[in-house]
C-alpha cells in the first residue's frame, strides 16, 4: 500500500513518465489534466476518414521509453515499431530533389553526388556528432546540470576534455558552411535548430550533434503512428496504479511554509507530499505560484519558436512523398529572421509535410493520404492571426502546387489548423512556444530552469520548458531526472 502522495499537473508525455515513475517508488499518485485526453501535443485528432497525429512526428530515443518498459517489468517486444526505410525528402525551388535513406552510407552518397560535397568531409562531420553526442548524453541531457555531484565522474572527465570540440563560440550555421560548400547542404543541416525551436544563425555549434540522431541512427515509427507513445506509456501508468484525473484545471499549487503541500483545483483542495508540474515552466509561476518569488531571468529568456499547422486530408496519392518531407526556402537566413526578430510568418517559408498513412494504411482512405502541413512560426506577440493563417494556406499551396506540378487545392477534402494561440490554449504553452525557451545562445542549456525548485521544497518540474530540453527524449529524461532528485531530497 503506497504511504505517500504525489500529485502530477499535465499529462504530456513527460507527466505520464513521471507518474509511472512514482508510482513504481511507492507513491499513489494522481495525474490533473486540464484536457479530456493524455499525452500533451502528442494526441491523435481524426477529420472524416482521416486520422492525424497532432504534434511530434519524429521518433528517435526508443531506448528512453525501452526504460520505462523495464522499469515496470512489462516486455518491450510488445511496443512495436520499425526504422524508417527513408530518412527524410528535400525539394529545393529550383528541382533538385534528395531522397535520403535510412543508412548512414546512402545518405552520404546521396548529398555527395547531388550536393557535389566530398564524402570524406560529410563522413568526418557525422563523425564528429556522434562523438558529441556520446560524450554530452550521459551528462547533459540524462543527468541534473544542477546538482553537480551527478555530474562527477570519468563521464564528466570525458565530456569536458571535448569542449574545444562543441564550438560554443561558433553558430551552428558558422560550423556547417565551413564544413560543406553547397549551400543547401548547409541548409540540410541547419535545419536542425529547428527541433528545439531555435535559429541556427543563432544556437551553438554544439547542437549540430543533433544530426546523429537522424543520420548515423535511423528515424523509426511505431506501428500505430506517434500516438502509440501516449497509449503505451499512459497503460503503463495504469497498470501501475496511477490515477488520471481529466478536464480538471489545477489553479494553484498550495504552499505552506515553503513547502508545496499540494494543489487547488476550483475550491477543492488537494493535499500530496510532492507536486510534479508538466505545466510550461513560466505559466507554473505566473498562473499557479502567483505568490511565489519567480526567477525572473530564466523566465525572462527569449522563447522557442511557435507553429502553423493545417491538417489536410487528400483525395489522392503522392508517390514522389514519403513519410517525411521538406519543401525549402531559398533564403533560410530570412526566415530565421522573420521568426525571431520581425516575429511574422516568411514569405517563402520551409514547409514540412509528414504522412503517416504512407506507413499506417488505416490512417486515410486507400489511395488517400493524410497531409500534416507545417511551417515554423513566431509566437504569439499580438499578431492578426486569421489574416496570416489566410495568407499562410494561399502561399503554401502555391508552392506545393508548382513542386508537385498540379493545384493541390483540389484535392483537400477535410481540413483543420493550428496556430499559436491554439497551441497556447490546448497545450499551455506560454505565448504558443513549443518548446519553452529557445537554444538561441552558447548557455542556453545552462539557463534552463531546473528539474527542482530551489525556493520551495517538494515541487519539481518535467517537460520541454525545463532541462533537459525539447523532443520526446529529453521530456522523457526530464522525468527521470525529477524523480531522481526527489528521492534524493527526500533521503536527506
Amino acid at each position: 500500500m503506497a504511504h505517500k502522495k504525489a500529485i502530477v499537473i499535465g499529462a504530456g508525455v513527460a507527466g505520464l513518465a513521471a507518474s509511472v515513475r512514482l508510482a513504481k517508488a511507492g507513491f499513489e499518485t494522481h495525474v490533473f489534466e486540464a484536457n479530456p485526453f493524455p499525452g500533451g501535443k502528442i494526441n491523435s485528432k481524426w477529420h472524416g476518414a482521416y486520422r492525424f497525429d497532432q504534434g511530434p512526428s519524429i521518433f528517435t530515443g526508443p531506448e528512453y521509453v525501452k526504460e520505462l518498459y523495464d522499469l515496470c517489468g512489462e516486455n518491450f517486444d510488445a511496443f512495436e515499431f520499425t526504422p524508417l526505410n527513408h530518412s527524410f525528402s528535400y525539394f529545393f525551388n529550383d528541382g533538385t530533389r534528395l531522397e535520403l535513406s535510412n543508412r548512414r552510407e546512402q545518405i552520404i552518397s546521396e548529398i555527395a553526388q547531388k550536393l557535389d560535397e566530398n564524402p570524406e568531409q560529410l563522413r568526418k562531420y557525422l563523425d564528429k556528432s556522434a562523438k558529441n553526442y556520446n560524450r554530452i548524453a550521459p551528462l547533459f541531457i540524462e543527468k541534473s546540470l544542477h546538482r553537480w555531484r551527478k555530474l562527477i565522474g570519468k563521464n564528466l572527465v570525458a565530456a569536458l576534455a571535448r569542449i574545444p570540440k562543441y564550438r560554443l563560440y561558433t553558430t551552428m550555421h558558422e560550423e556547417n558552411a565551413a564544413f560543406f560548400k553547397n549551400p543547401k547542404t548547409v541548409q540540410i543541416f541547419d535545419r536542425f535548430a529547428t527541433y528545439n525551436g531555435s535559429s541556427p544563425y543563432k544556437a551553438p555549434a554544439m547542437l549540430n550533434m543533433i544530426s546523429h540522431l537522424e543520420v548515423n541512427i535511423p528515424p523509426f515509427l511505431p506501428k500505430n503512428g506517434m500516438i502509440q507513445i501516449t497509449d503505451s506509456i499512459y497503460h503503463l501508468a495504469i497498470k501501475q496504479g496511477v490515477n488520471f484525473h481529466f478536464n480538471k484545471r489545477v489553479d494553484e499549487i498550495l504552499v505552506v511554509n515553503q513547502k508545496a503541500v499540494g494543489i487547488r483545483v476550483g475550491e477543492q483542495a488537494i493535499n500530496a507530499d510532492v507536486v510534479f508540474s508538466n505545466m510550461d515552466v513560466a505559466f507554473t509561476y505566473e498562473k499557479l505560484l502567483p505568490s511565489v518569488e519567480h526567477p525572473t531571468k530564466i523566465l525572462a529568456q527569449e522563447r522557442s519558436s511557435s507553429a502553423v499547422v493545417f491538417y489536410w486530408g487528400i483525395n489522392r496519392a503522392f508517390p514522389e512523398l514519403k513519410l517525411h518531407n521538406i519543401f525549402f526556402t531559398d533564403n533560410y537566413s530570412e526566415e530565421f529572421a522573420a521568426i525571431f526578430e520581425s516575429k511574422t510568418l516568411y514569405e517563402d517559408p520551409t514547409i514540412y509535410i509528414n504522412i503517416t498513412s504512407k506507413h499506417v494504411p488505416e490512417d486515410a482512405p486507400e489511395d488517400h493520404e493524410n497531409w500534416f502541413v507545417m511551417i515554423n512560426a513566431p509566437i504569439n506577440t499580438g499578431q492578426n492571426w486569421d489574416t496570416l493563417l489566410q495568407e499562410a494556406r494561399k502561399i503554401l499551396i502555391k508552392k506545393l502546387s508548382d513542386q508537385l506540378g498540379c493545384n493541390i487545392e483540389q484535392y483537400i477534402v477535410e481540413e483543420a489548423h493550428l496556430d499559436p494561440t491554439t497551441i497556447e490554449e490546448r497545450y499551455a504553452g506560454k505565448a504558443g512556444s513549443i518548446y519553452g525557451n529557445a537554444s538561441n545562445n552558447r548557455f542556453a542549456a545552462f539557463y534552463r530552469h531546473a528539474n527542482f525548485s530551489k525556493q520551495l521544497k517538494g515541487l519539481y518540474f518535467v517537460g520541454v520548458s525545463v532541462h533537459p530540453g525539447g523532443g520526446i527524449p529529453l521530456a522523457l529524461n526530464s522525468a527521470k531526472i525529477a524523480v531522481e532528485c526527489m528521492q534524493d531530497d527526500r533521503k536527506k
